[in-house]
């Protein structure tokens, strides 16, 4: 079956899509950068250049991090970070459904083929 796959470009040189999204998801989901990564198979160097990436494109954090101590540190979406994946979910939402007549055109061209 066919389907959509939403990036949305900001500016030049600085874009959202699904992968971002999910590593913010799996960000407070596990309450830290390291253990987001994880759960995607992705580098903590990797994980840490798209979230610095996503505070100079939205410029502002949209991760808070604390410190380690006695129980280690954590992270936490800041309210910019949870109006984006709010946000995008929103408009990958729309987008699917306003697609979904048309996805289902092309399968039905695949199938006929």
């Amino acid at each position: 079956m066919p389907s959509l796959s939403l990036r949305i470009n900001l500016d030049p040189d600085g874009r959202i899509g699904p992968g971002k999204i999910e590593l913010l998801e799996q960000i407070a989901a596990f309450g830290s950068i390291s253990a987001g990564a994880r759960q995607m198979k992705m580098s903590y160097k990797h994980a840490w250049g798209l979230v610095e990436d996503m505070n100079r494109v939205f410029g502002k954090p949209v991760v808070a991090t604390s410190h380690g101590g006695k129980r280690g540190g954590g992270a936490e979406l800041t309210p910019v970070g949870l109006a984006v994946v709010s946000r995008f979910r929103a408009i990958e939402r729309a987008a699917a459904a306003a697609a979904e007549p048309h996805i289902s055109a092309l399968q039905a061209d695949i199938e006929a083929a």
